[in-house]
């Protein structure tokens, strides 16, 4: 069940919805925060992963399920490796 979120902004509020599929992956001593959001009226998906240091890295593309976007994700730490999300690059293995 997604989860209704208000957001403060200096204009007003805009409330986001957020998916069940939130959540921490951790491998290899790293761990990262993604969040799977969407505004409320909206019909797709934003994907965004959080390093430890808060950097944020957010897909330019949207995605038509929250599904979709864990399943992004989840490419990219099997594909690339999750500490392809640390800002610090002097954090990631062998650097």
């Amino acid at each position: 069940m997604a989860v209704l979120t208000t957001v403060r902004t200096m204009d007003d509020d805009y409330q986001l919805v957020m998916s069940p599929l939130c959540g921490n992956i951790s491998r290899d001593g790293i761990m990262i925060e993604v969040q799977i959001y969407r505004g409320i009226g909206d019909d797709d998906w934003v994907l965004e992963v959080i390093d430890d240091e808060g950097g944020s890295t957010v897909w330019n593309q949207l995605f038509p399920t929250d599904q979709a976007a864990r399943t992004e994700v989840m490419r990219v730490v099997d594909n690339e490796g999750i500490d392809s999300f640390l800002r610090d690059p002097s954090k990631r293995p062998n650097s």
